[in-house]
């Protein structure tokens, strides 16, 4: 191997190849562990990388899962997450990845090799302009031609992915920059004209937003997860008490507001809480903290909250007045806002509005609305139970990945969180395949946890192919397949919108084979112990099991109805008061 660096005379930088430069950058981060594959235009990187003891190597079976591993990192542990991949095919597949982080302002850092900057252009041989094709996804992406360029650009990059909206930023490096030599000289301080995040609010919208709060009668804090991006769990505690209104944490924000707390009225939008969607929609004040009014969250826009003021905080001024017109915008990172925003409130408390007629209210919907499900007549399982159980069995204390549909609904209803990072899972992207290899780098960034990937069928047969990472590395993760033999949500929406004609959406050939494939059986392939559970009986064991198991993964293949649903429910297009709590008859869908 040719060394990354030489000898220099004494107190000029040392010498260093690209890649030699672009590791020793990573490890001045304070970067510990990378997921990624390696190829021909990232190969003197990963040369490079067998030379050092620095950073953990996570080598995985596709570079989406390096991706979706990499987030999971981030998520659970706070931090940026490293992704590694090569040229063309192992960029692109990188992009699914680096679009959910993008949608979930998740700190992500992604690295690939691209061809040599002689042939770029000419359609050489693994040559995709990935610059070009993550613009739109990417903070930022940058595309490094020159050995003595990489310091600057890794420090810029990890700083840009890291303050302001956390996002992903693309790093590309060609292989003649990789193997190329130049003084390694790190930047004292990171100069990026024009990206300037504003932290700290103006204080006159400050106090025009106390102002607001006390003469509410129906106010409703609504935070999103650019809360949690703060970590401002303490502080919004403080401010949700002192004003004493409800709260709603969206999909993303699941766990920086204890679900124990008694003014948290849950989660909102399509499949949320009756509670916390009347509760919006009755409102005549939306506080609203790091949320962007997302769609799944608002219903048909025209008729949301169609009463209420608006707040709006949020770090990213894009955001502001970008769905709902602020009455008072409010630019600033949510912790800083809300610790401005205390002894605001303390000055104009005693002016503020009682909130009793406004609790009487809630607390009815609370009582003729509770979180609840039936057992199908079918005789199999019903998924609600199974998750609440996993829930209650492993406690606030462990994480939960989930993948994206009707078991990733039923996970954020049934298991209570308590604490930021708690719950992971693709938000805005709503990417199918997330929940293995997040698990997968979350326990690598929390390995002292237990973390469940909660997964259905469809999901699981996207990237099961990190369980073999994991039993290589050692990562004993938990998997619980919720198992309907179809794609669930896909085919809860043809049940009710589509007057029952399922299309394409069972998995499972009704008159074949059982099981194709057999998940105890893969399970069993890749080396980690293998349980199918079919009866109630069987699935306290199972999860017991499970959670006794720790020197392997474990995949647990719950044999669920395919019959069941996820409600509440307010249909695509239509306004959040027309929400379903059951299926009495298949609600209105006016599609947008």
């Amino acid at each position: 191997m040719v060394p990354s660096t030489t000898t220099t005379k004494a107190g000029e930088p040392p010498m260093m190849t690209g890649s030699g430069a672009l590791l020793k950058s990573l490890e001045l981060l304070g970067i510990t562990d990378v997921f990624g594959l390696p190829g021909g235009a990232i190969m003197p990187f990963y040369d490079e990388l067998m030379s050092q003891t620095a950073i953990r190597h996570i080598l995985v079976r596709h570079e989406q899962g390096a991706g979706h591993a990499a987030e999971g990192y981030a998520l659970a542990k706070g931090q940026v997450g490293v992704c590694i991949a090569t040229s063309g095919p192992g960029a692109t597949n990188l992009v699914t990845a680096i679009a959910d982080a993008h949608m979930d302002s998740i700190p992500m850092i992604a690295i690939t090799g691209q061809v040599f900057s002689t042939l770029m252009g000419t359609d050489a041989f693994q040559e995709v302009d990935i610059v070009g094709i993550t613009m739109p996804i990417t903070k930022h992406s940058f595309l490094v031609t020159k050995a003595e360029d990489i310091p600057a650009t890794v420090a810029a990059a990890y700083q840009i992915a890291t303050t302001g909206r956390p996002g992903p930023v693309l790093i590309d490096v060609t292989k003649d920059c990789q193997q190329g030599s130049a003084p390694f000289i790190w930047p004292d301080k990171v100069e990026l004209p024009g990206y300037k995040p504003v932290q700290k609010a103006h204080g006159k919208q400050v106090q025009a937003a106390a102002e607001m709060i006390a003469s509410a009668e129906r106010p409703i804090f609504y935070i999103g997860g650019g809360a949690i991006r703060a970590n401002s769990q303490k502080e919004l505690r403080e401010i949700v008490e002192a004003v004493g209104a409800p709260a709603i944490t969206t999909l993303t924000a699941r766990g920086v507001l204890s679900d124990k707390h008694p003014q948290n009225l849950g989660m909102p939008g399509m499949h949320g809480s009756v509670p916390a969607v009347l509760g919006l929609q009755e409102s005549d004040l939306l506080i609203v903290l790091g949320a962007r009014f997302d769609d799944r969250v608002t219903g048909k826009v025209s008729e949301f909250a169609p009463n209420a003021k608006v707040i709006h905080v949020d770090i990213d001024p894009a955001e502001i007045g970008k769905i709902r017109e602020a009455h008072v915008p409010i630019v600033g990172d949510v912790r800083e806002v809300i610790l401005d925003l205390l002894p605001e409130w303390k000055k104009v408390k005693k002016t503020a509005k009682p909130l009793t007629a406004w609790w009487e209210r809630l607390e009815s919907l609370r009582a003729s609305f509770p979180l609840g499900f039936d057992d199908l007549d079918d005789g199999l399982l019903a998924p609600q139970g199974i998750i609440q159980k996993i829930g209650q069995m492993s406690g606030p204390e462990a994480i939960y990945a989930a993948g994206v549909g009707q078991h990733q609904m039923w996970a954020a209803q049934y298991i209570e969180y308590e604490r930021p990072g708690a719950w992971l899972n693709s938000g805005g992207a709503g990417t199918m395949g997330f929940a293995v290899p997040a698990a997968m780098g979350a326990k690598i960034g929390q390995p002292d946890r237990v973390v469940w990937a909660i997964d259905g069928d469809g999901c699981f047969q996207m990237t099961n192919q990190e369980l073999a990472t994991c039993v290589i590395n050692d990562i004993p993760i938990k998997v619980a397949i919720i198992n309907n033999s179809s794609l669930g949500m896909v085919r809860q929406w043809q049940t009710l919108f589509y007057d029952g004609r399922h299309s394409f959406t069972d998995l499972q050939p009704l008159d074949g084979p059982e099981f194709i494939p057999d998940f105890v059986k893969l399970a069993e392939a890749y080396g980690c112990l293998g349980i199918r559970v079919r009866t109630e009986e069987e699935v306290e064991p199972a999860i017991k099991l499970a959670l006794e198991t720790n020197d392997r993964p474990v995949v647990i293949d719950f044999i669920v109805s395919r019959e069941a649903m996820v409600w509440p429910m307010v249909p695509q297009g239509v306004g959040n008061s027309n929400v379903q709590y059951a299926r009495d008859h298949a609600p209105s869908w006016d599609e947008e």
